[in-house]
């Protein structure tokens, strides 16, 4: 299996997924360039890491979105293969189309980077299969722009189709308002496509792979689609 991370002007996670993706998990993977016009179809998923693309001008990943790289990974989407947005990864592929929703400024208009928790919703998916239903993971997340919004009709059709895997909660699984880091609708900490195949999720699990970092729950992520691709 080979893995491709994205790297657009000012992402700067994406060193960490590759070092988690190559080092940590002994997995084969590259670069890809944002300008680049093809992909190779031997990838079976694509990472876009988080960061600042573009600055985060105008709106974050608004920019991005029209980047040459996005026909390709919106291509190789509609085939089958694996996409996941980290933070940035997420805004960008929300931008695009690929996924529901849009991410607006914090409610606390505040930067926010700290360790928060968030609840397994649904394991039945790629990306949560070595998870357990109402597990709750200890990610950090750093953004601004971390605000999951849609409307009540897109709710209600992403959550009766499962569309809805991570919410943020209490250390005991409890989602309440207290446990809401940047006002997110439904506290809803990642979603993905109808066609269960693209995943976006604000908190960083590349940042909780290895005991030295202070935690492992990020690694549950990557080896759920390892294994989905064995």
């Amino acid at each position: 299996m080979k893995f491709g991370v994205v790297v657009f002007p000012g992402s700067n996670c994406d060193h960490d997924c590759y070092h988690v993706l190559k080092n940590v998990l002994s997995k084969d993977v590259t670069y890809i360039w944002h300008k680049e016009t093809s992909i190779d179809d031997h990838i079976d998923c694509i990472v876009l890491p988080g960061g600042f693309s573009y600055g985060d001008y105008l709106r974050t990943g608004a920019i991005a979105r029209f980047s040459p790289v996005m026909a390709e990974i919106e291509r190789l989407a509609k085939k089958g293969k694996y996409v996941i947005g980290i933070c940035n990864g997420f805004q960008i592929l929300c931008e695009a189309g690929l996924l529901p929703g849009v991410l607006m400024m914090n409610a606390s208009l505040k930067f926010i980077c700290r360790n928060v928790h968030i609840r397994v919703e649904n394991t039945a998916t790629p990306f949560t299969k070595r998870c357990t239903e109402g597990e709750v993971l200890k990610i950090p997340i750093a953004h601004k722009d971390g605000n999951y919004f849609v409307d009540g009709a897109t709710l209600k059709r992403i959550e009766d189709r499962g569309q809805i895997l991570f919410r943020y909660s209490t250390p005991d699984g409890t989602v309440s308002g207290e446990a809401n880091p940047n006002g997110s609708v439904a506290n809803i900490a990642g979603v993905m496509n109808e066609g269960g195949n693209v995943m976006g999720m604000m908190p960083h699990p590349e940042r909780v792979c290895e005991p030295i970092l202070g935690g492992t729950d990020g690694l549950k992520i990557f080896t759920s689609v390892i294994e989905s691709l064995s």
